[in-house]
């Protein structure tokens, strides 16, 4: 073996000059990546740069591209995602692709079942093997109950299984910890490093600086479909891999302006909503808050607290289950449908874009006019020229990137995506914006928009509530904090008095109700 062949050969997997287009349109040029045994390798780069291409060209997904692929030193090409599996590759993606009604043995086996001599199932090889896995990244759980009754975290660790069992060596995760609890994220670190201690490597792709930071090895970034570079993280400073993703450099990462509130624009008084889902405790339990036009309220709580439930709540997604009283400019409003609350100036961006954010199947003038079409339907009928226009400057005002506004939703990037809820929002001119994790997966570019964004909404008069689980994101952009803890709101905090350890410390139920002092 000559030296050029023994070099290429430590590599797990190279990927030279990968060009890819989509009907005409060129979304790859001459991309490159590689990745070593026992490395977590970030694939840096704006929604839009190329990542979630190059990565289903990797998985045969896109098995029609130009370029060279190779695995171990010896060159693929894909046919299927099964070939892409045998040859030791895994992703997990965002969306598991777990059957919830089965065990977490059936589902490490689906499609892939160990058989004895006549051709039936070894349930007690799979049992044992999968147990096994388990023991080894020292993770305790009944193998035989169904995996929805997990969390998400732990149904992560059944995908990261699901790969070892099979002895996939490549194991790529796209934004594996945007649902994830601080806890549950540093137990996937853990895990990440165990894999790597087994000689696996990792490509991890995440728009969270403080996680890229902490757990890569080496980082790559794309642009605009094209590779800028790859560094060691040690090397690469954080103000540097920003210009690398974006092209310039960002004056500050959070451009929260003054705050100058007007009237009160939203005023709830001891407002309750029984659990949706029939515990005995409410979600929301007699919480009591105002917010003024102009101003951003955070509102702040671990998982469970209640503070999306109240959101949802307040804009109807339970019907009339909720007791108490609000008002809306100083007038009495009754929470009972999403129709009523959009009426009456509400909107509210779900933290889940894709299941209630989008119709993924529609294009973006369709998803960007849905919570306004009485405006584009006189008398029942659309005016699609209408419609088109109000896109097109929703587009332009958003910054949202596409090749055309009859691009489906679903084609977009997450940041683009989330964007066009948003313009769908906008356009219903809302006096109260309530934004349930508005940058979750979203580049750091597009984050520094929408903060531009919510600014300019602000100036308007528009009252907005964020929720976001980035603490840095949450202390920068709120004027008010408010903190949540089992449907009771705990603390209350200026943008002054607002610090981390105050905010951890209420959400996890360390102040009562009555020691807060209300600020307004």
């Amino acid at each position: 073996m000559n030296a050029n062949s023994t070099e290429q050969s430590r590599y797990l997997l190279q990927m030279h000059d990968i060009c890819k287009d989509f009907a005409g349109v060129q979304v790859l040029t001459d991309v490159r990546f590689d990745l070593l045994p026992g490395e977590a390798h970030i694939l840096a780069g704006e929604n839009g740069a190329g990542k979630s291409t190059l990565i289903k060209i990797l998985a045969g997904v896109h098995t029609s591209y130009a370029g060279r692929t190779e695995i171990n030193g010896r060159k693929v090409q894909f046919r299927s995602v099964d070939d892409a599996a045998k040859a030791g590759i895994s992703v997990i993606y965002q969306e598991l692709s777990l059957v919830g009604s089965m065990s977490v043995v059936d589902n490490i086996f689906l499609g892939r079942e160990q058989r004895g001599l006549l051709g039936s199932v070894n349930k007690k090889a799979q049992h044992e093997k999968v147990i096994q896995l388990f023991d080894e990244l020292g993770i305790q759980i009944d193998v035989m109950k169904p995996v929805e009754k997990y969390s998400l975290c732990m149904q992560q660790m059944i995908e990261i299984c699901k790969a070892l069992a099979f002895e996939c060596r490549i194991i790529v995760m796209d934004e594996p910890t945007s649902a994830l609890n601080d806890g549950e994220v540093e137990k996937l670190f853990q895990i990440i490093d165990k894999l790597k201690k087994r000689g696996c490597g990792i490509i991890y792709i995440s728009h969270k600086m403080e996680e890229i930071y902490r757990i890569a090895d080496r980082i790559t970034v794309l642009r605009d479909g094209k590779y800028i570079g790859t560094a060691e993280a040690s090397k690469l400073g954080q103000e540097q891999l920003v210009k690398w993703m974006i092209g310039r450099e960002l004056s500050t990462q959070f451009p929260r302006h003054t705050c100058s509130p007007g009237n009160v624009r939203l005023e709830v008084r001891n407002f309750s909503l029984p659990d949706p889902h029939g515990k005995p405790s409410p979600a929301v339990d007699g919480v009591s808050f105002k917010v003024h036009a102009g101003e951003i309220l955070g509102i702040a709580g671990l998982q469970g607290s209640g503070n999306s439930e109240m959101l949802n709540a307040l804009f109807g997604t339970y019907g009339k289950k909720t007791s108490g009283e609000v008002k809306i400019d100083e007038e009495d409003f009754v929470p009972g449908s999403c129709r009523v609350a959009i009426r009456n100036g509400m909107a509210l961006l779900t933290k889940d874009r894709k299941e209630t954010g989008l119709v993924m199947e529609m294009d973006i003038i369709r998803n960007a006019t849905l919570a306004s079409l009485y405006k584009f339907s006189p008398m029942l009928w659309l005016r699609p020229g209408q419609e088109s226009l109000t896109v097109n400057r929703l587009a332009g005002d958003l910054r949202i990137k596409a090749a055309s506004l009859n691009q489906l939703a679903g084609t977009l990037s997450g940041g683009n995506q989330q964007k066009v809820v948003m313009a769908k929002w906008v356009e219903t001119r809302p006096k109260i914006l309530m934004l349930d994790e508005p940058t979750r997966g979203v580049d750091v570019g597009a984050k520094h928009e929408i903060y531009g964004l919510m600014n300019k909404w602000t100036a308007e008069g528009i009252a907005i509530l964020l929720i976001t689980s980035e603490m840095p994101e949450l202390l920068a952009m709120s004027d008010r904090v408010i903190v949540m803890h089992r449907g009771k709101i705990t603390a209350e905090f200026s943008r002054q008095q607002a610090t981390q350890e105050k905010i951890l410390s209420a959400a996890m139920g360390q102040r009562e109700k009555q020691d807060y002092e209300h600020i307004n």
